[in-house]
């Protein structure tokens, strides 16, 4: 071999290590390639983390990092911790993983702790103090600075790309950061500022590249989507943005979450009516119903108002499941405005609904003028009492879906059972569909099933016999 073909052969040998190609050097067995470091990104809190969780997994990846998520492995070299800071629950939460994770370092289980997300994005002052154990802290809104810490370039032309933690046939969509609104308890504006909407094209770009990544489930979500626009093209857009990601091939489902009753964007009742592929699904965050409290929440809006929404949107959209949120033992909240509530759920029957306890967020208009008056026990009890009458409404809704034939797509196999969700369900918050079937069936793809029977949230089902959606 000639000296200048041992100098390609060196060439190329050194090339791939540096691109990390091959296990060994074939020039000199003794050289292995290095070994890619290894992190692991945990997500704390709402979708919307998730998605930054997403970004933020995929730029490591793209800088040779080997990146995991929600991993209860150890031997990393950085566990990045994505905090949560909307609830006192769920502040402790991420204080707690936290924790756990300095103490992890400490027995050696891993090298370094970072934490980032809405916590740190408020109290980071605070946390630095209290847990100097975490290496760097850093904020909602820090991911160049924490792959400059880690030593990744920021590939800026791969901003909206992600490395998905969902199934990969469902994503969600982030189209906006911040809230507008000024609701008295609510602290996440103080954390994520005004809402700034993303550039239409760029979401749509976005959803096609999920799109030619398999995702056949797109789930649009910001802290609300009413506004959408209104800061970018001084009108909301949200319905364009819906009908030119309904028109992206492979996209089958898009759904709506967090759309508020007041200066609720009526133009998309006819989107979702006669676009076939938007979900028959609305999450619209009510909080309460009482008028003496939606005024002291600052929620803009009346029982009375909240009423002809709820009777517009079925009447517009007929079969549409609506999801909501309601907020008890809120300081003023008297036993007449929680028996006013309770009679509003029995009477209106919403196909979903989550309840929380109230607590008193430090900073928030709420907290400033209202005194926490009502006892924790009181608050748990009212939330539980919501629950148990949703719990009957819930079943005797699903009751009624038996013997109908509906749209299934299939997210995991368990056992015996496909386990999926109908167009009325999103996923994580709301019911499954528990599917059997003679033959295999393929994840990400839609079955007609025929409901076979019901509990409070799930229904079971079989497939119809015929080619998969």
């Amino acid at each position: 071999m000639g000296k200048s073909e041992y100098g390609l052969l060196f060439f190329k040998t050194a090339i791939r290590i540096l691109f990390d190609l091959p296990e060994k050097c074939f020039l000199c067995p003794k050289i292995t390639r290095m070994k890619k470091k290894r992190v692991n990104v945990i997500t704390m809190g709402c979708s919307k983390n998730l998605v930054d969780s997403e970004v933020l997994l995929n730029q490591l990846e793209l800088g040779n990092f080997e990146v995991y998520h929600d991993s209860n492995e150890t031997g990393f070299d950085v566990v990045i911790v994505n905090t949560c800071g909307f609830i006192h629950d769920a502040k402790q939460e991420s204080i707690d993983m936290i924790l756990d994770c300095v103490e992890s370092k400490r027995h050696g289980d891993l090298d370094k702790v970072f934490v980032m997300g809405c916590l740190s994005e408020r109290y980071r002052q605070e946390l630095e103090q209290e847990i100097p154990e975490v290496d760097r802290f850093f904020g909602k809104f820090d991911l160049k600075e924490i792959l400059s810490e880690m030593k990744v370039p920021c590939q800026s032309e791969r901003i909206h790309h992600r490395k998905l933690t969902t199934p990969s046939h469902y994503a969600y969509l982030k189209i906006s950061e911040g809230c507008n609104r000024a609701c008295a308890f609510c602290a996440i504006p103080m954390m994520t500022g005004k809402m700034k909407s993303r550039p239409l094209e760029s979401l749509v770009q976005e959803a096609q590249i999920l799109a030619s990544h398999g995702v056949r489930e797109i789930l649009l979500i910001a802290q609300e989507l009413s506004g959408y626009g209104v800061d970018l093209y001084r009108k909301t857009r949200l319905h364009d943005l819906v009908d030119q990601i309904s028109e992206l091939e492979g996209i089958e489902w898009i759904r709506l979450h967090y759309l508020y009753p007041s200066k609720f964007p009526y133009k998309m009742l006819s989107v979702m009516r006669d676009n076939h592929k938007v979900c028959n699904y609305l999450d619209i965050p009510l909080q309460h119903i009482a008028n003496p409290v939606l005024k002291n929440m600052r929620r803009q809006v009346t029982r009375e108002a909240t009423a002809a929404l709820i009777e517009r949107v079925r009447s517009e959209v007929p079969g549409v499941a609506l999801r909501t949120t309601l907020l008890v033992g809120f300081p003023g909240e008297t036993d007449a405005d929680f028996q006013e509530l309770k009679q509003f759920i029995i009477e209106t029957k919403f196909d979903r609904l989550g309840v929380f306890p109230y607590s008193h967020e430090e900073g928030t208009f709420a907290a400033k003028k209202f005194a926490d008056s009502i006892p924790d026990e009181v608050k748990q009890a009212r939330a539980n009492e919501i629950m148990e009458i949703q719990q009957q409404i819930s079943a005797e809704l699903n009751r009624q879906k038996i013997g109908q034939t509906i749209q299934v797509i299939l997210d995991r196999k368990e056992e015996d059972y496909y386990v999926g969700r109908t167009e009325y369900d999103s996923p994580e918050v709301d019911g499954e569909v528990f599917v059997t079937s003679s033959s295999n069936l393929k994840i990400g793809a839609f079955y007609q099933v025929i409901i076979t029977g019901a509990e409070e949230y799930d229904l079971f089902g079989s497939v119809v016999p015929s080619p998969p959606v």
